[in-house]
């Protein structure tokens, strides 16, 4: 009563807020207000009212008439498994689920009750139930910690498939599929097999922070897989990786992968598989049956819950699949190609010395430059194979002015000695253009200022014998001197054959060491 006494003086006598009261007093905000409106339903002045004893002042604020409290009533619950379900429809809320329910039950509890009996029973459930998902709005992804081994049948060689596991939220239908690695090819081909099986596309991916779907992750900035966000654009969803070392923001696939190794791996742990197809197979059968499982505190399978809640509320499918691709940065040399792989793609003359964006597939190759194509080629299947479009070329008179042509060259390979022209020369004419031989060209002559022009004759006349024409090949005999043991082997070669005995000679041929 003392403290009661207390919170009514410092607001009507001192003027105090509530939440300087509550400070002061230690008395929450909420009881102060209480205080305040037991006082204001009384007809005494707050002086009259500290004059009262403790006992007198409790009997006026708290008088003994409470005969319907002492009245239990047994309480009436919704279906809390319902409301559980309800709330993962988009835009429903517990608000409108409560109203509903006071329509069938006037006399219930408040809205403030609802929600804590609610969260009392979402605590009673998995933790990772604890959480709303909204019908078809996320679908988690993970790679299985646990492998399983591929024998190959000729070698006997033993490799690790890994196990690919996504969930979606609302339901927990779950996908399974093995593939040989966690590359980002690997991993689009399982996203684009897992949109398949589900007959749609989620509204967010939520995938771990493995390399194959984010570089890097921080607070405010995430920067993803180029590949990976040129899929999530194709198929038109979000991609919102789950947190660094916070298991909880997909616990939802955690228990996938549970259930996926628990039901799935372990039963095939004595199986023997010589391919990867095989072992999807024997998955493809097993997940049928963990999907149709009864989970019992929903009293139905994944299966069904999939059928009711987020099949209907998926983004159709594309017309057509994601074609894994490739992206790079790279600068347009001299020859007005660009190196890919080995191979080489023409962009327009005007674009020398510029950077490219590059956008591949196993199928096409296209160039841009600040956001437009400038070039489209189709993907070479064998390396040092060129792609040269003729538009691309500059015309005659354009091409003498250029600041490298044919002749330049070869009057810079004449400061060297024959050996290097005719390496030149070689190069040149057995590319698709002599320009795409330009680079190799300037990059064997640049050697000349860090070797003897004696020592590039010697490489240049190997080469030009034994039709070599790569660089680092060159670079390589300029370096490590290999040159010198071919002309020592070639030396004993002809030593050889002119010192055995069994040479006859051209004096045989001419008559004179003809035996009589």
């Amino acid at each position: 009563m003392s403290k009661i006494k207390e919170v009514l003086r410092l607001k009507y006598l001192n003027g105090l807020s509530n939440r300087q009261i509550e400070k002061i007093t230690s008395v929450s905000r909420n009881s102060v207000s209480n205080y305040m409106k037991s006082y204001e339903a009384l007809e005494l002045t707050v002086e009259e009212l500290l004059k009262l004893s403790d006992c007198k002042l409790e009997e006026v604020l708290h008088p003994k008439q409470y005969p319907k409290l002492l009245i239990k009533t047994k309480i009436v619950h919704p279906d809390w498994n319902y409301i559980h379900q309800e709330l993962k429809k988009k835009s429903m809320t517990r608000a409108l689920l409560y109203e509903e329910w006071k329509e069938q039950n006037p006399n219930t509890y408040s809205y403030s009750q609802f929600n804590r009996y609610y969260i009392k029973y979402a605590k009673t459930i998995t933790p990772s139930m604890r959480q709303i998902y909204y019908s078809g709005d996320k679908l988690f992804i993970d790679f299985s910690g646990l492998t399983m081994p591929i024998v190959n049948s000729k070698t006997g060689e033993i490799s690790k498939a890994q196990i690919f596991v996504s969930t979606l939220g609302a339901s927990g239908y779950t996908f399974a599929h093995a593939i040989s690695s966690q590359s980002t090819k690997d991993f689009i081909t399982c996203h684009v097999r897992a949109f398949s099986f589900y007959g749609g596309v989620p509204n967010i991916l939520v995938p771990d922070n493995l390399k194959a779907a984010v570089i890097s992750h921080k607070k405010r900035a995430i920067k993803l897989n180029e590949s990976y966000e040129d899929m999530g654009r194709h198929y038109g969803v979000v991609i919102d990786p789950a947190r660094p070392y916070k298991p909880q923001d997909k616990s939802k696939v955690e228990l996938g992968v549970k259930g996926v190794q628990r039901w799935i791996l372990l039963r095939l742990r004595n199986y023997t598989f010589f391919s990867v197809a095989e072992l999807n197979e024997e998955i493809g059968r097993l997940l049928d049956i963990y999907n149709s499982k009864t989970i019992r505190r929903f009293g139905k399978n994944r299966e069904e819950l999939f059928s009711e809640l987020d099949k209907p509320f998926l983004q159709p499918l594309p017309a057509n699949n994601y074609i894994y691709k490739e992206f790079k940065t790279l600068t347009v040399g001299v020859d007005y190609h660009i190196e890919l792989e080995g191979s080489g793609y023409s962009v327009p003359f005007t674009y020398l010395g510029k950077k490219v964006e590059v956008t591949y597939s196993t199928t096409s190759v296209a160039i841009k430059y600040n956001g437009e194509i400038i070039a489209h080629h189709p993907k070479q299947s064998q390396p040092y194979h060129d792609s040269t479009l003729k538009e691309h070329m500059p015309s005659s008179h354009q091409y003498q002015n250029e600041k490298w042509n044919p002749r330049r060259i070869l009057n810079w390979a004449n400061t060297i000695g024959v050996h290097t022209i005719a390496l030149m020369e070689n190069i040149m004419s057995e590319r698709s253009h002599p320009v795409r031989g330009y680079r190799s060209c300037m990059a064997i002559l640049s050697f000349s200022k860090s070797y003897t022009e004696d020592e590039l004759e010697m490489v240049s006349e190997i080469s030009n014998e034994l039709k070599i024409r790569k660089v680092s090949s060159i670079e390589s005999m300029l370096k490590t001197k290999s040159y010198l043991s071919f002309y020592q082997q070639q030396s004993i070669n002809n030593s050889f054959l002119n010192e055995h005995e069994n040479i006859r000679g051209s004096e045989y041929y001419s008559g004179q060491g003809v035996p009589s």
